[in-house]
């Protein structure tokens, strides 16, 4: 079943997303979503993503980010690329809700670990930033450090930390990821100027 379309709600960060390809049907897992961003939102946790390459563009709205040491802020028209092992932050700025085109390549594991962020977040399973409560943070980050490594605590203090707490969540019943929450009841037809920033490969355009 296509995921194009669907929509997806983090209430604590304050992101909706609208899926603009599935990665699952992509030649080369390929997610583009048009992400909105309500005033005072902003990701969960600075983070790198070991193996995969993010860009961004912003339509409307004004983003700032951090990547690397490197601190910008994005308003209508401008673009971001963020490489793999390049730690990065963002968040909104201003009065008025921001708009984003995110491309994440490849994505069908990025799309199992945000969709079930989210999915936690709803079902008020997550802290105030939006990370999960320890255990299920354990399992999930346990699981997904392929595609993800939060910046804090340290590296070798998580490998301790979730080494030990993984197990026990997992003996709970806890799981890395949730398919209930990656599939959603919510489709809507995607911004056709959104589409239009898109190639004919379904990816951002370059130029």
């Amino acid at each position: 079943m296509s995921h194009y379309g669907e929509v997806s709600e983090n209430p604590v960060t304050g992101e909706r997303a609208i899926c603009l390809t599935d990665p699952f049907e992509h030649p080369d897992q390929v997610l583009v979503s048009h992400l909105f961003v309500a005033p005072g939102g902003r990701v969960a946790a600075a983070h790198l993503h070991p193996g995969l390459r993010e860009r961004f563009h912003v339509p409307a709205g004004q983003v700032g980010f951090r990547i690397g040491e490197e601190e910008h802020v994005l308003g209508p028209g401008e673009s971001a690329e963020v490489p793999p092992q390049t730690l990065h932050d963002w968040w909104q700025l201003g009065d008025e809700e921001a708009s984003v085109v995110v491309e994440v390549e490849p994505g069908v594991r990025f799309v199992q670990l945000v969709g079930t962020l989210f999915g936690l977040a709803r079902d008020g399973k997550s802290d105030a930033k939006g990370l999960p409560k320890p255990l299920q943070l354990a399992v999930t980050v346990s699981e997904f450090r392929d595609t993800i490594v939060i910046a804090s605590p340290p590296p070798w203090v998580q490998r301790i930390a979730f080494g030990l707490l993984a197990p026990i969540g997992r003996a709970r019943g806890l799981e890395p990821y949730y398919q209930r929450y990656i599939d959603s009841e919510v489709v809507v037809e995607p911004d056709p100027a959104a589409l239009a920033l898109l190639d004919g490969n379904g990816r951002l355009r370059r130029d």
